[in-house]
């Protein structure tokens, strides 16, 4: 293209786009293209879902895998459960405590039960990082059953500060959920020491009756020959 034939196009706006005729078309077409917008037929009101943890406040969460020993394969073997948040929820008002985990991105719960004090967390296969424990009803499966948990950490620290509040979810559950039924088996234990002593001293009337009536009997002479029946005179035979 020669010289008198750019300054031509550039004129009119028929370039490469470089000049301002080209800005100018650029811009048009930009401007011109289409950006449909509708407004919807039916509006939908928002929807909130309750997650059960409202009148929960959480006292640890940490990132954690979570396995359940199967029994009912041949032979038995540790399952995948999930990956996860887990927690410890602590009911503002009733002072239980419990073990919750929901899978990432699905959220489905993969851990659900209540924290007792006879709980223990024992080591999997030595590892500083990793714990086990079993629990009488977890609720993951909406079915109650007893299971035996190993949930797994990125490194110590974070098993050692689960370890840590386990014990005082523990502590705590204990002095304030357990504290009436401990009191009850006290009140029993004693009604039972009580029940105890009365039988003991009713068993030692007892026996001390029975010696008395044995002495008595001792005492008594009673001769063989009046124990025993007299025989019948025999009838006089008739001539």
């Amino acid at each position: 293209m020669t010289e008198g034939e750019t300054a031509a196009a550039a004129a009119n706006g028929t370039g490469d786009g470089s000049g301002e005729g080209g800005a100018a078309n650029l811009n048009n077409s930009t401007a011109s293209e289409p950006d449909p917008h509708f407004e919807p037929i039916v509006t939908l009101p928002e929807v909130v879902v309750p997650t059960m943890e409202e009148d929960e406040e959480e006292m640890i969460k940490l990132r954690a895998k979570l396995f359940r020993f199967d029994s009912s394969e041949s032979p038995s073997e540790w399952k995948d459960r999930g990956i996860g948040d887990v927690k410890l929820l602590r009911h503002r008002t009733r002072n239980t405590v419990r073990v919750v985990m929901r899978r990432d991105k699905t959220l489905k719960i993969c851990a659900n039960h209540y924290v007792t004090p006879w709980m223990e967390l024992t080591p999997n296969c030595g590892s500083d990082r990793a714990w086990v424990w079993s629990c009488k009803a977890d609720y993951a499966d909406e079915t109650p059953r007893p299971e035996l948990l190993a949930i797994r950490f990125a490194n110590a620290e974070f098993a050692q500060r689960w370890k840590e509040k386990f014990e005082e979810a523990k502590a705590l559950v204990k002095e304030h959920v357990y504290k009436d039924q401990s009191e009850e088996e006290d009140v029993s234990d004693e009604e039972d020491a009580d029940a105890s002593a009365t039988e003991k001293k009713d068993a030692e009337a007892e026996k001390k009756d029975t010696s008395e009536v044995t002495e008595q009997l001792e005492k008594l002479n009673v001769s063989e020959k009046s124990c025993e029946p007299s025989a019948p005179k025999e009838k006089e035979a008739e001539d």
